[in-house]
């Protein structure tokens, strides 16, 4: 046999070195604690007011580029800029802060001051910054009018304006009635309760009267005698808060009342000033979620002008966000719809009550862009490609000309220049951790502006592969799987299915690690088979796709991940004895569905914050997918977990916040009950003082917890 010269020797001792000194995840690094794990970002990378340059922070400075340009020019120090704020009496900064661009000259940020958040205007062509207002200590849903330089705040449950250096209190309410904060529980792309005219001169604001809602309790356990912290928690079948709109006239003082009519529990949303500032529309959807009204109103009178257009189905109406009115067009606008099975863009002409389809096909828009400066051409994102990926395109509107922007296989999302000449293309991939590019119009590569070093490059990785099956109706389902870093083909391994399976939700995406995180790739580093399948029922696949489980959640998604363990067993290194499934909220739905119903297929299951019995879920997200119980008693029985403990086999670990607002403690303590009830063994964990999961240091003791109960047991 040939020897191997001594230098050979070192080297395979130094291979073998590197090899043995990967690192392994630790339950910290798997529950979000180790900012290393992430793919670095560029701060601050922003088009600067409305010109075709970039700009980003580069430690104490920020620095300028333009497209094409080659070198990078100091635009702005901390120094300088500290040099500003002194001459304005304003403290020093410690950092360069976070800057919104007014214009080509203006811009402002916030800095904290004595009595709370200052607000400050930055003019680089004068090299000043001027005071402009100040947010009190415990304002929140901060929302700043640029034109004005007015802020809109809420304390408690009331709503006040920042205006200069006066505080304007806009309400006065009772308790039980709370204004300038989202509604109806943040469904229906609500994610806000203010809204400023186009002109700054009117403030529009949700009212939320929630006085005839049941109180439901959580208890602080924080003080010696624990304290009850109700909150409204309306639940299927009950009554519902009632919302109104009001709009306020930062002049004259005058607050009216948007005539919205009745009946009173109906769902206002998609708030949408015209930029004549004297309409506003609102999207008004009945409480069965099965019929909307794009309605227009005054703003002078409150009174109902037209219904510009209605959206009905037999399943229900999501609406998907504001509509979107043309630059200076008061005549147009875009919507975001699912009228012919996917989310397509539509153009309204008010005036002449016409529509025009912009975007078709059998794919779904997932996000609008925006406009160019001109009006001429939308930017948005979809999943044309693959379900999988989101790219991102150019439409003219009078044309139809589309151009797709972006060109790398996986998730792009592009922030376009005000001139829409070029674009800034942020991207990750299942083999790009971030890339951020300059492109220009045509889609055509102009300059990697980042590029993020592998974070995981010292980490034992095993191998990720992605796949599709096919449901029992023929619908192509995405899978996941994660190998253990050592795998051996010639073993068998246990496998951990875990599970989401609800609405807006998708797993398996073409995006660094799969979309897996840290999490699931810590399970197969501590020896499991980790397998993920995006179930009927799940995101951004249309509405035959998504609408197939109404009056029925879990049933057809099971039927699917069963499909999945099917697949599983076809694996030689697959212990088919030992499948067990993890998952939480919808998930832990899922999970415990999975386990009671098929106890033979699930050794071992992990739920926490898991949906027990649709009953005692919120009204708005729960009545969409499952209508109210005396309208679906025979859905709402065959979905009930809690009346199906007799069946329970094998090991379930069931976990709760004790101050979970969104799916009730009460969910697993009447499992736990009929459980005790049916002579069956469960094993149950709470995390006190914790919401609807375990964030921060606590977390990684859940990770832990999960973890060992699958060492232990599967």
């Amino acid at each position: 046999m040939k020897k191997l010269s001594f230098l050979t020797l070192l080297l395979l001792v130094a291979l073998t070195a590197s090899a043995q000194e990967k690192k392994f995840f630790t339950p910290a690094d798997a529950s979000y604690n180790n900012r290393s794990l992430y793919a670095s970002r560029p701060t601050q990378l922003k088009w600067v007011g409305e010109q075709d340059i970039l700009m980003k922070v580069d430690g104490k400075q920020i620095v300028t580029m333009t497209p094409g340009g080659k070198k990078e020019t100091t635009f702005l120090t901390l120094d300088e800029l500290n040099g500003f704020a002194n001459a304005a009496g304003i403290d020093s900064l410690k950092r360069i802060p976070n800057i919104t661009w007014l214009n080509d000259q203006k811009a402002y940020f916030y800095s904290m001051g004595k009595d709370g958040m200052a607000l400050n205007r930055l003019d680089i062509k004068k090299k000043t910054i001027e005071p402009m207002t100040t947010v009190p200590q415990g304002a929140k849903d901060q929302n700043l009018c640029q034109k004005t330089m007015r802020v809109a705040y809420t304390i408690d449950n009331n709503l006040f304006v920042a205006d200069g250096d006066r505080q304007i209190q806009i309400t006065d309410n009772p308790e039980g009635v709370v204004a300038g904060q989202s509604v109806h529980r943040n469904e229906f792309a609500i994610d806000g309760g203010i809204f400023w005219s186009p002109d700054g001169g009117q403030l529009a604001y949700y009212s939320m009267d929630e006085r005839m809602v049941t109180d439901y309790p959580l208890v602080d356990i924080t003080e010696r005698i624990a304290t009850a912290k109700p909150i409204k928690y309306p639940m299927a079948g009950m009554t519902s808060h009632q919302v109104t709109l009001h709009v306020y006239d930062m002049k004259t003082g005058r607050d009216l009342t948007v005539k919205t009519g009745e009946p009173v529990e109906q769902y206002l949303t998609a708030i949408t000033w015209n930029p004549d500032n004297q309409r506003i529309c609102i999207g008004v959807l009945n409480r069965e979620q099965n019929h909307l009204k794009f309605n227009e109103y005054s703003t002078v009178t409150g009174d109902y002008l037209q219904t510009i257009f209605e959206d009905r189905d037999e399943q229900w109406v999501e609406p998907q966000g504001p509509a979107y009115f043309l630059p200076n067009n008061p005549d147009q606008f875009i919507w975001k719809a699912q009228r012919d099975g996917f989310y397509h863009l539509y153009l309204y002409t008010i005036s002449k009550h016409e529509v025009r389809q912009l975007t078709k096909g059998d794919f779904v828009i997932t996000d609008f862009n925006g406009f160019s400066k001109d009006g001429q051409n939308i930017f948005y994102r979809s999943t044309e490609v693959s379900p999988l990926e989101r790219h991102c395109y150019m439409m003219n509107i009078r044309s139809g000309k589309v151009t797709k922007l972006t060109q790398e296989h996986g998730t792009h999302d592009i922030t376009p220049s005000k001139s829409g000449k070029y674009f800034i293309d942020t991207y990750s991939s299942t083999d790009v951790p971030l890339n951020v590019d300059l492109q220009n119009a045509s889609g055509k590569f102009v300059a990697r502006l980042h590029e993020a070093e592998n974070p995981l490059k010292d980490y034992n990785i095993g191998e990720t592969t992605l796949g599709t099956l096919k449901s029992e109706d023929g619908q192509t389902l995405y899978t996941r799987l994660i190998k253990p870093y050592n795998f051996d083909s010639s073993k068998k391994y246990p496998v951990i299915v875990y599970v989401y399976g609800g609405p807006h939700a998708q797993l398996v995406t073409d995006t660094w690690t799969a979309g897996a995180g840290i999490y699931l790739n810590y399970l197969a580093q501590e020896g499991f088979l980790v397998f993920t399948l995006d179930n009927r029922g799940s995101a951004d696949r249309g509405e035959a796709f998504e609408q197939c489980i109404h009056r029925q959640c879990g049933q057809l998604e099971m039927r699917d991940q069963l499909k999945g363990i099917e697949w599983l067993k076809t694996l030689p290194y697959v212990d088919a004895d030992r499948i067990g499934s993890d998952g939480w909220s919808y998930g832990g739905f899922m999970s415990t569905s999975l386990k009671v119903n098929h106890p033979d297929v699930f050794k071992v299951s992990v739920a926490g914050g898991p949906v027990l019995d649709w009953k005692y879920y919120e009204i708005m997200y729960g009545e969409r997918y499952m209508d109210t119980p005396d309208e679906n008693p025979e859905g709402y029985e065959l979905t009930s977990l809690e009346n199906k403990t007799d069946k329970l086999e094998g090991k379930l670990l069931m976990i709760h916040c004790t101050t979970d607002p969104v799916v009730m403690w009460q969910h697993s303590l009447v499992f736990v009950e009929n459980c005790i009830h049916n002579g069956k063994l469960l094993d149950y964990f709470v995390y006190p003082g914790h919401d609807h999961n375990v964030y921060g240091m606590d977390r990684a003791h859940l990770i832990m917890k999960i973890t060992q109960y699958f060492k232990d047991n599967l």
